[in-house]
């Protein structure tokens, strides 16, 4: 960043001693302050003399951002800082119906902010780089001109400018500039520091943030309350329309509406608010859209096998979702979706609670044949229980909230995922995630197809393919299954460790060093130092292919 930009945090830049003079108008100094118009001057005394370039109206050649980063706290209502005696601010010129919120402060006497700007700042300028006939030239190609028009292009909710030390009034020309644009124009009296603009605007994000926490407790108390009364369902969707202001529903399976309260947004706006309910349904936990300026947003009912909660919430232009301007308009913004958001997760909770009861009669088999287990019964006499066969077995290994793959079957284990589903339910592949299938299996051989699930899984992380079928065995079937278990023992007895599975990937990769690294996420060099171990542990060249041949079949028992 420019030694001549800074973000404003209740200090400013150090005073150079190339400092710019400055009028006997300073701002007063606190103890411990420096005077802060007087730093602004003189830290941007080099702003006059850069190679910034010269203000113009945004073109082809100068693409604008193509959204602004997210606050970290709620956006301030430009009316707010105006209403603060204290700062004694005024706006002269701009937009005064619904301005954009601001959503941090900057402070810069570049005569091109452009590339210092995320979008949503009120800036603030002395005016350093404004000179006497810049003030006075209205014209539209004009250079205050152009600067207003970069400041509106980076996304900039408003424009502050500091009477004294540099100017006695805001120049002419910027008011008739930001008037033509658009961007609200903010005079900053004598008295009040930059800092003390700064600190107002964390101050009242501050108190939205709090304001914020309390409607999310209220909300999560009154959506309780709900859940506990007769028909918990109707009255928790009831309860959250209410609170957000919108229209709820929940979906069944097929995408029929089983419950909605509130207020029904337009005809679009609920087809799209279906379309993203069907995205959620066997995919994302959530989605969210923006349609005719409605948010839209669709959440998963954990636990209730494609039940869907739907909100959608009316909202002012420039909320999450809508792509068309840089700042949002309206005093709730992004962050009354934030806490919209918070508030559905809420009623997605207990939704999932109070709906378990239409999985009871699965669950229960499942609880019955697990129980029949543990107390010594055969697994064909379990397996009824959970449904008809035969059974796949599928190893899935990923980081992070594992795959459904339709069936509740699951067992989750860091890293691996195991899962048993009807054989005639498709298996497809998941993203970030590897995974090894079996073949069909009966309830006695689901062990035997475990162990080709973890083949399976093992050939495609070697391949580097999401997901791999069991092989048959072929001319592996024709040999014992007990006599080839007992020779593969015998023949891999010497190694140990890490040695088997490099050995294996490597066969399986056709002796290529560098796949086999990446498969094994190791480098190349430890590669060649394990198969090299492994032949001398072996006493075997390992270029033969009749070892090869000899080494693979054992290696696959």
């Amino acid at each position: 960043m420019s030694e001549t930009e800074s973000s404003v945090s209740g200090r400013e830049a150090p005073v150079r001693d190339r400092a710019a003079p400055v009028r006997d108008r300073a701002a007063p100094v606190r103890d411990g302050e420096a005077p802060v118009r007087d730093q602004e001057a003189a830290s941007t005394r080099d702003a006059e003399t850069s190679s910034a370039p010269s203000p113009a109206a945004p073109g082809p050649a100068t693409p604008g951002p193509a959204a602004p980063f997210g606050p970290a706290a709620p956006p301030v209502p430009l009316a707010a800082l105006l209403a603060r005696d204290d700062l004694g601010l005024r706006q002269v010129a701009g937009e005064r119906a619904s301005p954009a919120p601001v959503q941090w402060v900057h402070t810069s006497e570049m005569a091109d902010p452009y590339p210092y700007l995320l979008g949503g700042e009120l800036l603030l300028t002395a005016g350093v780089h404004v000179t006497p006939a810049m003030a006075d030239d209205s014209s539209l190609d004009g250079s205050l001109d152009g600067y207003v028009a970069r400041i509106v292009a980076a996304g900039g909710a408003a424009l502050g400018f500091g009477v004294a030390p540099v100017h006695d009034t805001v120049p002419r020309a910027l008011v008739e500039a930001c008037d033509r644009h658009g961007l609200p124009l903010v005079e900053v009296p004598p008295r009040t520091p930059f800092s003390a603009v700064a600190r107002a605007v964390w101050r009242l994000m501050a108190e939205a943030r709090h304001a914020e926490l309390r409607r999310i407790t209220e909300a999560q108390q009154s959506l309780a309350t709900a859940a506990a009364r007769p028909g918990p369902v109707p009255a928790v969707l009831r309860r959250l329309a209410a609170q957000t202001g919108g229209w709820t529903t929940l979906r069944a399976p097929d995408g029929a509406v089983l419950h909605e309260a509130g207020s029904a947004p337009s005809s679009g706006a609920r087809a799209a608010l279906a379309d993203l309910s069907g995205i959620v349904r066997g995919g994302p936990s959530s989605a969210t859209d923006t349609v005719e300026g409605t948010r839209l947003a669709a959440y998963a009912v954990t636990g209730s096998d494609g039940l869907v909660l739907g909100v959608a919430v009316a909202g002012p232009r420039g909320e999450p979702g809508d792509h068309g301007s840089h700042g949002s308009h309206g005093s709730h913004g992004s962050h009354g979706s934030h806490g919209d958001h918070a508030i559905a997760g809420i009623a997605v909770v207990l939704l999932s609670l109070l709906t378990a009861e239409r999985q009871g009669a699965a669950e229960e088999a499942r609880s019955a044949a697990l129980v029949r287990l543990l107390l010594g019964a055969e697994p064909a006499e379990a397996a009824p229980l959970l449904g008809p066969g035969p059974w796949r077995v599928v190893h899935a290994y990923g980081e992070g909230p594992p795959p459904t793959l339709g069936t509740p079957l699951v067992d989750a284990a860091p890293g691996l995922t195991r899962y048993v589903l009807p054989s005639a339910q498709e298996v497809a592949p998941q993203p970030g995630w590897t995974l090894g299938v079996s073949a069909p299996a009966t309830p006695e051989e689901l062990p035997t197809a475990d162990t080709q699930a973890a083949r399976a899984a093992r050939r495609a992380r070697a391949a580097g393919t999401p997901m791999a079928l069991h092989r048959p065995a072929g001319l592996a079937a024709l040999v014992d299954p007990e006599e080839a278990a007992a020779h593969a023992r015998t023949l891999l007895a010497p190694l140990h460790g890490p040695l088997p599975e490099t050995l294996r990937t490597w066969l399986s990769l056709h002796g290529n060093w560098d796949r086999t690294a990446t498969a094994l996420t190791v480098h190349r060099n430890t590669v060649r130092q394990r198969v090299a171990r492994c032949a001398e542990l072996l006493d075997a060249d390992l270029h033969d292919p009749d070892v090869r041949m000899e080494l693979w079949f054992a290696l696959g028992r």
